[in-house]
């Protein structure tokens, strides 16, 4: 599939979507959304794709919100204005509740919605070049739609802070924060990534998707007898399915299982 504003391949099973609009540090504008949208749920139904990497060509990761998107929303009638954030809202749940694990390669700036973005996938590598920034409130805006994934990924605490003050902060404090998962100098940047996405190939499709939907779903509920009830008809479901089946099998006959990829 061709974009205007994204990079896509396939390589090894890794889908690689790369913002594209180095020019303007990836800035999102329509456009972009409705193609990153359309990326990941092309890469949702497509059973070659294991996992996902998103990532920013140029610079930056991404650094928000593109100013011509900006200067034309403020023209927008109050129905357009809603249409146009639930745009964004929508490509934001779908990548956090997408079937496959999404990794971000975050250097550089990763803004407003370039930010929220980092915090819906479900891995993060950031390089210590990356700065991120909730710059909203600066702007006289506030960052709604990001709010849920942003909040879950540094918690509240974090959040009043960030988003009240709009300070840029960098990679080692994204890490401390619980924002992104690592930090490495630039040059190890791919590596890191490339070793994470190694080891998610090595997992069950099927119960990757599954253990996303366990931790979404599990994630604050009271330990009670519902919960227990509940988590007990997942694992049975699992067990008995092909592909447990078949991991069970591969682990007591010594073998991989079939969906790990051939070493070349």
């Amino acid at each position: 599939m061709s974009y205007e504003t994204l990079q896509t391949q396939l390589n090894q099973g890794i889908a690689l979507v790369w913002l594209n609009r180095p020019a303007v540090r990836n800035a999102m504008n329509d456009t972009l959304i409705a193609e990153l949208t359309d990326a990941f749920e092309r890469a949702g139904e497509d059973d070659e794709v294991r996992a996902i990497m998103l990532a920013g060509q140029g610079s930056a990761f991404c650094a928000g919100g593109d100013l011509d998107w900006m200067k034309r929303a403020r023209q927008f009638t109050p129905q357009e204005n809603r249409a146009d954030a639930a745009k964004l809202a929508r490509l934001l749940r779908i990548v956090y509740e997408h079937p496959k694990p999404v990794v971000a390669r975050v250097h550089g700036p990763a803004f407003a919605g370039g930010l929220g973005l980092v915090a819906a996938c479900d891995i993060a590598v950031a390089s210590t070049d990356a700065k991120f920034c909730l710059s909203e409130v600066k702007l006289g805006l506030i960052p709604a739609m990001i709010s849920p994934y942003v909040i879950r990924a540094m918690g509240e605490a974090m959040a009043r802070r960030y988003f009240l003050t709009a300070e840029v902060f960098e990679g080692a404090e994204a890490y401390r924060i619980g924002l992104v998962h690592e930090i490495c100098v630039p040059e190890e940047l791919d590596g890191t990534v490339n070793a994470l996405l190694g080891h998610l190939v090595q997992g069950g499709p099927a119960a990757l998707g599954e253990a996303k939907k366990l931790i979404r779903e599990v994630a604050g509920r009271p330990i009670d007898d519902a919960l227990a009830a509940d988590t007990a008809a997942r694992i049975a479901a699992v067990r008995a399915s092909d592909e447990g089946q078949e991991g069970i099998a591969a682990f007591f006959e010594k073998r991989r299982p079939s969906w790990v990829p051939t070493q070349p």
